[in-house]
């Protein structure tokens, strides 16, 4: 058994003036840190993702509860929100199961903010000006904007909004792509992620900063739609050396089309054969009560080290990751 930490000395010191870099950030632009809770009586219904849960016994439920380790703080600092906390950030940890890699361990950092009477552009802006101050003692770099429909055109050829699953799959098999299990061929979303990794990602962000905006409305998650010819949903991420780092909405504030999501999610979760969970109701609460608008993202920050210092693993960046906790 290996008791040293992955991470070498000087890599925890530049992981330590990163983290002072993001606090000085938004002290600048008073911007409030919190914290919520790690451990949540409800679980993420996003089937794509899986909560780690545990089970409490003791005042309060006697007969013992099952509670569930965060994926992510969003729920909690929007229940901030809607209490009129303004806008605020968070570093804590996050964990998902099952989610082990080159890029993933299942106990992270992530680095989430909210900024009310921000649009997704807005928070694109911020969020390039975040990581060029973060990033500012290795390599500068430069910011572009391209919507999803035209970075998908540009390496395939596709209009991802009107290209139906005959043509993404046909793409898929054309390129060789190796194709793990079923994919669906009533709905095109997932032959649309498989084509957007496999084949656009790796190009994004190289020596930029990339940013893809106005996804599919089918994958709006936790964002606004906007109507169109296509409707799109208000969503970004950002890529760096082809690498996702960041994802964003302007923020859905509608407790009804929440609740509809929601109920969307355990569905799909039921006919795949993913156990039930509950779903955030206070959640649901607050948004009937009144959440200002407002734009978030969620960043991974130790991926954001590992551009930093050049490294190919997450497990370079932890001090101690899965398999040496």
């Amino acid at each position: 058994m290996n008791w040293r930490p992955t991470a070498k000395p000087e890599v925890l010191r530049l992981r330590a003036r990163m983290l002072a870099r993001v606090r000085a950030f938004f002290a600048e632009r008073d911007v409030l840190e919190v914290e919520t809770p790690l451990l949540c009586a409800a679980a993420t219904t996003d089937p794509n993702l899986a909560s780690l849960a545990t089970r409490y016994i003791g005042p309060h439920f006697p007969a013992g509860q099952p509670f569930y380790l965060h994926t992510s703080p969003e729920f909690a600092m929007k229940r901030l929100l809607a209490a009129g906390s303004g806008s605020i950030y968070q570093l804590c940890k996050v964990f998902r199961d099952g989610e082990t890699g080159r890029l993933h361990n299942p106990e992270f950092t992530m680095l989430e903010w909210y900024r009310t009477g921000f649009g997704h552009h807005d928070l694109m802006d911020e969020v390039a000006a975040l990581v060029s101050f973060v990033l500012a003692e290795t390599t500068p770099r430069t910011a572009e904007k391209k919507t999803y429909g035209d970075a998908f055109f540009e390496r395939t050829g596709l209009n991802p909004h009107s290209a139906d699953v005959a043509a993404l799959a046909k793409y898929a098999y054309d390129a060789g792509i190796s194709i793990a299990g079923d994919l669906p061929r009533d709905r095109p979303d997932p032959w649309r992620d498989l084509l957007l990794t496999h084949v656009v990602e790796p190009d994004l962000g190289r020596g930029r900063m990339t940013f893809l905006y106005d996804y599919p409305a089918s994958q709006a998650a936790l964002a606004k739609v906007r109507a169109g010819d296509p409707p799109v949903a208000e969503r970004f991420e950002l890529y760096i050396e082809g690498v996702e780092i960041a994802n964003g909405f302007h923020e859905l504030i509608d407790a009804g089309e929440q609740r509809r999501r929601f109920e969307q999610d355990l569905a799909q979760r039921r006919a795949h054969g993913l156990p039930p969970v509950p779903m955030d109701t206070r959640l649901l609460e607050a948004l009937e009560n009144g959440m200002p608008a407002c734009a978030g993202v969620a960043l991974g920050f130790d991926r954001l080290v590992m551009i930093a210092a050049k490294a190919k693993s997450i497990d370079e960046v932890l001090a101690f990751p899965l398999e040496r906790a």
